[in-house]
């Protein structure tokens, strides 16, 4: 094999690498108080792309947004707290209850008086881990499941790193 025909594998093993990779995982920066104080605004996580039916209560998942940007819900809460990936809005929350749980008491009480326990199919609950300045299903109910991009795995970098 020449030296050209081998630098040419290579570099097409790489890119043949780098789509494999981007398929299954997304890096994706926190924005927004909302799941302080696990994530901080700044923070980077990796996320491997996962159907909800991978999902477990207490993962923390990447999910789209219900509420769009710039939109105000509640006390001096904005809805912006994801970034555009693929076109679409995407918030960090922690599965809270996920298709065949029981609704948890903290989201039934806000939820539509007939919504249904256990979480349907085809559904989740995601709640932040910073309570008073999280929009979550507290606030919009259930989300669809085909909405999940995935559950964070690891923590990069950013704020926390630093203390």
């Amino acid at each position: 094999m020449t030296p050209a025909v081998a630098a040419a594998a290579a570099v097409a093993g790489a890119a043949a690498l780098i789509v494999w990779l981007r398929r299954r995982f997304a890096v994706i920066d926190v924005d927004g108080p909302s799941m302080q104080p696990t994530l901080y605004e700044g923070d980077r996580v990796l996320v491997r792309r996962r159907p909800v039916r991978r999902v477990r209560t207490g993962d923390i998942v990447v999910v789209e947004s219900k509420v769009r940007p710039g939109t105000r819900r509640g006390p001096g809460v904005a809805a912006s707290a994801g970034r555009s990936l693929s076109g679409r809005t995407w918030v960090i929350k922690r599965a809270a209850a996920v298709p065949g749980d029981p609704v948890p008491a903290s989201v039934a009480a806000s939820l539509p008086s007939g919504a249904e326990s256990p979480v349907p199919d085809g559904h989740l609950l995601v709640l932040g881990d910073n309570a008073t300045r999280s929009l979550d299903s507290r606030h919009y109910g259930y989300l669809r499941s085909d909405g999940v991009l995935g559950v964070v795995v690891r923590h990069l970098h950013g704020n926390a790193d630093t203390g």
